[in-house]
């Protein structure tokens, strides 16, 4: 036989509504952290990660090409130049 206490349905009540403002405090604290750390961010001059991954990969195929390019006029230098007999 089960019976209903009325004190026992108002502390789940309002144990029920603790946890829905926790959850919902949890919830804007989360976003006021993160809208703090963007506002870092932007305030740092930081850049994403996929913008700095693109920027570098671009870099080292300019280098990869004048590392070619040096080489290609190195090797026409040399060949111009008149091999040194006297050592």
């Amino acid at each position: 036989m089960q019976t209903r206490n009325p004190f026992l349905d108002e502390a789940a009540k309002a144990m029920e509504s603790v946890m829905g403002l926790a959850q919902a405090a949890g919830e804007e604290a989360k976003a006021a952290f993160r809208a703090q750390g963007d506002r870092l961010a932007a305030e740092l001059d930081l850049v994403r990660r996929d913008e700095f991954e693109a920027m570098r990969d671009s870099l080292k195929a300019e280098i990869a090409a004048l590392r070619a390019e040096i080489a290609q006029t190195t090797q026409k230098v040399r060949k111009a130049r008149p091999a040194d007999d006297a050592g």
